[in-house]
């Protein structure tokens, strides 16, 4: 699947300004953990919480820890724990991703 793939940091500015640390699924982030959030829209399709994804030319496996603001579509965003200056030089890419659906996705057939 061909994505928008941008990079964001716990920072207040960037998530939540009382726990930045907090997903919106409830999940605690810490620098160093290999999560992106997604879009909303991408979520029925598969990309839901917990799930594994590798981005195309990268052997790191990343999940599906948080969700982004509703204004964004198909779109991931690449965790990078608090360096602002590499979430900036990553910028904003088209990439390919990939990922199963888990039997227990919210994946309506």
């Amino acid at each position: 699947m061909e994505v928008t793939a941008t990079a964001y940091n716990s920072l207040p500015a960037q998530t939540s300004k009382i726990h930045p640390n907090i997903t919106a699924w409830g999940d605690s982030l810490a620098p160093g953990m290999k999560v992106i959030a997604v879009s909303r829209d991408l979520i029925p399709l598969g990309l839901d919480h917990n799930t594994p994804v590798k981005l195309q030319g990268d052997s790191t496996t990343y999940i599906v820890k948080d969700k982004m603001n509703p204004k964004w579509t198909n779109r991931i965003d690449i965790y990078m724990g608090e360096d602002k200056e590499r979430a900036l030089e990553w910028g904003r890419k088209k990439i390919t991703i990939h990922f199963r659906v888990r039997k227990d996705s919210t994946k309506i057939e």
